[in-house]
């Protein structure tokens, strides 16, 4: 099974004139590093290690403090994610109601394991914590859209609407 996006960083011009209008923006404010880094995860959709080297350099904070705040916050990613990701409820509700028994599923069509990637970038798959969906157990979501009360055999029909 694939545990993470092959997919390598390729980060365009663009990109990088945007963050450093960013950290431009906002190296003279109180405590920059976390807009700076949400933004920079906003503009390349994770943390590469490219982009963490640059925002190193031009903020002056040294890669280790940088690595500890990415790693420390469940908000960032190190990694790519998919196209189409994938998060399965572990919350109590969800979990006492089947959700272990969906992310087998997806992980069984996808090929991939909790914190991957398929080969092709177009499916992540996260295992969350509650996210509030409590009555309608057990919840994924791909992308923006919620689906609940799931049961394994509801999965492959699911995720045939984004395989095409």
């Amino acid at each position: 099974m694939s545990t993470r996006c092959k997919i390598p960083f390729k980060g365009t011009k663009e990109q990088e004139e945007k963050l450093l209008a960013l950290i431009e923006s906002l190296k003279d404010k109180k405590g920059p590093l976390m807009p700076v880094m949400q933004g920079a995860q906003e503009i390349y959709g994770y943390l590469p290690y490219e982009v963490l080297a640059l925002i190193s350099e031009k903020m002056n904070v040294p890669m280790a403090d940088l690595y500890g705040v990415a790693t420390f916050y469940a908000q960032f990613t190190l990694v790519p994610k998919g196209e189409y990701q994938i998060a399965v409820c572990l919350g109590t509700a969800c979990y006492v109601k089947g959700s272990a028994n969906v992310i087998d599923k997806v992980k069984e069509i996808l090929k991939i394991d909790v914190g991957g990637c398929t080969d092709d970038g177009k499916f992540s798959l996260d295992a969350t914590r509650c996210i509030g969906a409590c009555g309608l157990a057990p919840v994924m979501t791909i992308n923006d859209d919620v689906y609940g009360r799931l049961t394994p055999d509801q999965v492959p029909g699911i995720l045939e609407k984004y395989m095409g």
